[in-house]
């Protein structure tokens, strides 16, 4: 009996450790080499790493959404639990710090998380008069809301948000909706 107790806690072992295993592997998008998955995925991680300290926190507990409007859009983060007020408050100060970092045509943040130029961003601090970012609280974190009537810097704004749509993987729509 002490033969099969061994074998069925190895089975047993073998498919928890098997099935965790794989529950954490990431799929590979159809038509990327594992060399570009494993670039994609450091590249991400260190993101992750650069956003944590860039937006003061952290990103594993907070989801972004970046919207396209016919006039700009707006970019949003909440927490992923309704009962981070830690979080929450966290976000609030950072969204509030880019409504006015942005409108002062700053976009060192964006910067400091990606390391590289932010599409868009040049064009917003040249036109920056024309765009407009309120700062809005809501019960899980904030959103900033941007908006211009000046046809080139809605098409910036719209870069600036599908490139942030791309590196976040927000899973937004990358076109304005109706």
């Amino acid at each position: 009996m002490t033969g099969q107790r061994l074998a069925l806690t190895a089975i047993t072992l073998a498919a928890l450790f098997g099935s965790s295993a794989l529950a954490q592997q990431h799929d590979m998008p159809a038509g990327m080499t594992c060399q570009q998955h494993q670039a994609q995925m450091k590249k991400e991680a260190e993101m992750k790493k650069h956003g944590n300290v860039a937006m003061g926190f952290d990103q594993d507990k907070t989801t972004h959404h970046f919207l396209m409007t016919r006039d700009g859009g707006s970019i949003q983060v909440e927490t992923n639990d309704a009962a981070d007020t830690t979080s929450r408050d966290q976000i609030r100060a950072h969204l509030k710090s880019i409504s006015e970092q942005f409108s002062k045509g700053d976009f060192s943040a964006p910067f400091a998380t990606h390391m590289e130029t932010i599409p868009g961003t040049s064009t917003m601090q040249e036109l920056r008069a024309t765009i407009s970012y309120s700062f809005e609280e809501n019960d899980r974190g904030a959103s900033v809301k941007i908006k211009s009537t000046d046809p080139k810097a809605i098409a910036a704004v719209h870069q600036f948000l599908q490139y942030q749509i791309r590196e976040h993987s927000t899973g937004d729509p990358l076109e304005v909706k109706d």
